[in-house]
């Protein structure tokens, strides 16, 4: 799906977005919200949220989360870490948003995933693993259907 005519960020815009998005990739255990992202590029939040958006397909809050998660779900694999530890590990500061974002993307709550997959990953290469692992964004984590006896 393409953006409509004139709603397509410009270079700049696009070079902007970019060191927006690797500054949360460098930096998402840090406290980070759109506002300081916007400060940070020189943009209004709003302006800041549309392009992002435009150009990624998400909010830059929905990035930050996914990037988040994805780092909790390798914390969790480890499984020398308590839920709670992981949660503030990786950079959110309320357990229920991280629990609730979490079972969002990956189709299970962390504790769950935690007792599930530990060990699961071992011996596989590193980008195998990565590949594997990654979180469904936007939402799609299909959900477990009710079982009809």
């Amino acid at each position: 799906m393409t953006p409509p005519p004139g709603k397509t960020p410009d270079l700049r815009d696009l070079a902007r977005l970019r060191r927006v998005r690797d500054r949360i990739d460098r930096e998402y255990a840090q406290p980070l919200d759109v506002e300081a992202l916007a400060r940070g590029a020189h943009v209004s939040a709003g302006h800041l949220s549309r392009q992002f958006k435009l150009a990624y397909g998400e909010s830059p809050y929905g990035y930050l989360m996914t990037r988040r998660i994805e780092r909790a779900m390798a914390l969790l694999r480890r499984g020398d870490l308590s839920v709670t530890e992981v949660c503030f590990a990786v950079g959110c500061s309320s357990l229920g948003t991280f629990s609730t974002r979490f079972t969002e993307l990956v189709g299970m709550p962390p504790s769950t995933y935690r007792r599930e997959t530990a060990g699961a990953v071992e011996g596989m290469p590193s980008c195998v693993v990565k590949q594997v692992t990654r979180p469904v964004r936007n939402r799609e984590a299909p959900t477990p259907q009710p079982h009809l006896a």
